[in-house]
């Protein structure tokens, strides 16, 4: 019984929020095209907090619903997943979170600044992962390639003579700035600020802060060069319009 317990915990505020939320999902968190968007638009209203109207297609699994607000404009890909547990996850207006990505609170040690925050216009691509435990901040007009992950949670390892898993945790969190720009299978460690307008390459773990309008590389990421606009890789630019059609 315990274990139940422990499950429905995990899952949900309370129990009476538990059954709400399963059976919303189950009704009609696998219909398919529009319809079900329109009709998941109507619905989860009576579990989460939606201002304005939000696109969420199916299969998207949803835990702690009452602690999540989504803006109008919020579009939630297929396979998405919320585990939204104190202090909640928020995502801005016009944001986008794309097929397999995984926002993750998971705060059951009671820590005070846990919880996810996406600013506006943001797109937050596929299979990322961000677990929120010591809080992750994002900015506006952030973009994320496939495969990120950002962890602000770190395991203390000082003590070969304790297992690590009783050497208990530090979660220090978590801030990206306004446009930044987080390339393919980069890794943002615990503690770490990344600055206005920087970029992080493909395949970098940054474990310190990165400047405003710097970009960054390697392992451990390291300043590569600056943006100051005093150079040009020639290549054409095209402007995206697809968030305005």
């Amino acid at each position: 019984m315990s274990r139940v317990r422990l499950y429905l915990d995990r899952q949900a505020s309370n129990l009476g929020r538990y059954f709400l939320e399963q059976f919303l999902q189950w009704l009609c968190g696998g219909i398919p095209t529009i319809i079900g968007i329109g009709l998941r638009a109507v619905v989860y209203r009576a579990m989460m907090r939606m201002d304005g109207v939000v696109a969420i297609e199916a299969n998207v699994r949803i835990r702690f619903a009452d602690q999540i607000r989504l803006a109008r404009g919020v579009y939630l890909d297929e396979g998405v997943y919320l585990h939204a547990t104190p202090n909640g996850i928020e995502i801005g207006e016009n944001t986008f979170v794309m097929h397999h990505a995984e926002l993750h609170v998971y705060n059951f040690r009671n820590l005070p600044n846990a919880g996810i925050k996406i600013g506006k216009n943001c797109l937050i691509s596929e299979f990322n992962v961000l677990r929120g435990q010591g809080g992750i901040t994002i900015g506006d007009n952030v973009y994320t390639a496939p495969l990120v992950q950002m962890a602000a949670i770190n395991h203390v390892c000082t003590d070969p003579n304790v297992p690590i898993i009783k050497q208990g945790i530090t979660a220090q969190g978590i801030v990206i700035e306004d446009d930044a720009w987080i390339g393919a299978g980069a890794i943002i460690l615990d503690g770490v600020r990344v600055g206005k307008g920087a970029v992080v390459a493909a395949g970098a773990v940054v474990t310190q802060d990165v400047p405003p309008h710097a970009i960054v590389g390697g392992v451990p990421a390291k300043v590569i060069k600056a943006i100051d606009g005093t150079e040009s890789n020639g290549l054409p630019v095209y402007m995206e319009t697809w968030r305005e059609a």
